[in-house]
């Protein structure tokens, strides 16, 4: 399960069974001052057999890690203490700009509170697509996959 973890919603996509293609599942709202839905991520999660997460790092490209980048650590290490899953971080520069980029060239007509929940939930696709594609590069032909994230 890939994860795009925000201030203000958490946008959640599953990789298919072979682990191969990434794609948007929902996009979950915070409220305002209080902790991301860790138990609802869990939920989902266990429903869609899903084996790891893939939380985006939000990386400054300059300057690297940040008090935002420590914030999603932590949230990765609640991810994990609470599911028994492993959590895998990877470079989430620039992920939500594509996926914008991408809604937006679609061309939908949508409300613009909609359009950030797809948007959230396409750059939590974006962070998993290239977590799978790294992956796949790294891993001999013959492997089997190892279920979906």
């Amino acid at each position: 399960m890939g994860v795009d973890y925000g201030t203000r919603r958490v946008g959640l996509a599953l990789s298919d069974p072979t682990g191969t293609l990434a794609t948007p599942l929902t996009t979950l709202v915070r409220r305002h001052g209080k902790r991301a839905p860790v138990g609802r991520i869990v939920e989902l999660a266990r429903r869609h057999d899903v084996d790891r997460f893939v939380l985006g790092l939000p990386l400054h490209p300059q300057e690297g890690e940040n008090t935002w980048t420590a914030e999603a650590r932590k949230f990765g290490r609640r991810l994990r203490d609470r599911s028994g899953l492993p959590v895998h971080f990877i470079d989430e520069s620039y992920s939500s700009a594509e996926a914008e980029a991408r809604i937006r060239f679609v061309g939908a007509k949508r409300a613009k509170r909609e359009d950030k929940a797809r948007i959230d939930a396409g750059a939590a696709a974006i962070i998993l697509q290239d977590w799978l594609d790294a992956r796949a590069l790294d891993a001999p032909a013959d492997r089997d996959g190892g279920g979906a994230a």
